[in-house]
């Protein structure tokens, strides 16, 4: 019987765990460590390490990562696997092997390269998105691209959502990454084409932040389903309070108000909002200094004289 090559897994919580069951179960996993991450989650991955027999370091700061090199050492994989690990990888640890990095990025690359690629790929209303593949270098979402496995995105897919579906297809990228490995001759890969490539960083309020003079309805609910829940929605001022939109949908009606003017509130208790290109945002749910709320117990709460307001528009075909 052919000996498992062996791999050693640098992940960063839980988008990763589907990858370790499945390379554990086919013999493949040697090793894990993870970086900084919720604590529940860095203690489960090291009992069940630790029940199987498999060596396990947590890196929980950027500092602590000097120690990586000399521990990979000791481990000795044939290749190193990173899944949402949160440091970057320094030239002297990947001189451990030119071609024994590879790198599981939640985004489709050159293009959506950086830390948070399913908020980017969500908000710009994409229709599909990737695990990219490739050999890592000393720097973020670089090196030669192995392949991109595409994944199609739903249109009401939020963020957690999407996360979901990609932690269930990086597990199965990973092994079957695992068994090419294992099998065959050579790994191909092509440098990652520069004139596409596009690095996000870290969103901050100015990308999270909903600006409604310029931004369709359409636009605004694709922000609020990348912002939740990581950010607990969208941000937003409604009536000079602001807010974080959670859920809501859109319409095209033909309306004469200003961009952020609340029109009043639906048969549903929904809150609609006049927004950019003659399109209506109508507000469900709302993460407010009162608390998560529909959006009827939040107008009644902070904007009581819209509830009974009545209001009519001319659907636009």
């Amino acid at each position: 019987m052919e000996t498992k090559k062996k791999i050693l897994v640098l992940c960063g919580g839980k988008f990763a765990l589907g990858a370790l069951q499945k390379l554990a179960f086919e013999h493949y996993l040697c090793g894990v460590a993870i970086g900084k991450g919720q604590d529940a989650v860095i203690e489960s991955v090291g009992q069940a390490a630790f029940t199987s027999g498999i060596p396990f370091k947590s890196f929980p700061t950027k500092k602590s990562t000097s120690e990586l090199k000399q521990w990979i050492e000791s481990v000795n994989p044939d290749y190193v696997f990173s899944i949402s690990f949160p440091f970057l990888i320094d030239a002297e640890t990947l001189e451990f092997g030119k071609t024994k990095f590879i790198n599981f990025h939640p985004g489709s690359l050159p293009n959506f390269r950086g830390p948070m690629p399913i908020f980017e790929v969500l908000r710009y209303q994409e229709k599909q998105t990737a695990i990219s593949v490739h050999f890592m270098n000393d720097q973020f979402d670089e090196g030669d691209l192995i392949l991109n496995d595409t994944i199609s995105i739903d249109p009401d897919d939020t963020f957690g959502i999407l996360a979901h579906k990609l932690s269930k297809h990086v597990a199965q990228v990973a092994l079957n990454t695992a068994n090419m490995l294992q099998f065959a001759s050579r790994v191909p890969s092509v440098p990652q084409n520069e004139n596409e490539a596009r690095y996000f960083e870290f969103p901050t309020l100015e990308d999270t932040l909903v600006n409604w003079k310029n931004m369709p309805a359409s636009e605004i609910t694709a922000l609020i389903n990348a912002c939740n829940p990581w950010n607990n929605g969208a941000d937003a001022y409604l009536d000079q309070q602001l807010i974080k939109l959670i859920a809501a949908s859109w319409k095209v009606l033909k309306h004469s108000h200003t961009p952020g003017t609340i029109i009043g509130m639906t048969d549903e208790g929904f809150i609609e909002v006049a927004c950019f290109d003659e399109s209506v945002l109508s507000i469900e749910l709302i993460h407010s200094d009162f608390g998560i709320l529909s959006a009827k117990k939040y107008a009644q709460i902070a904007i009581p004289h819209i509830v009974n307001k009545q209001t009519s528009h001319e659907v636009l075909n």
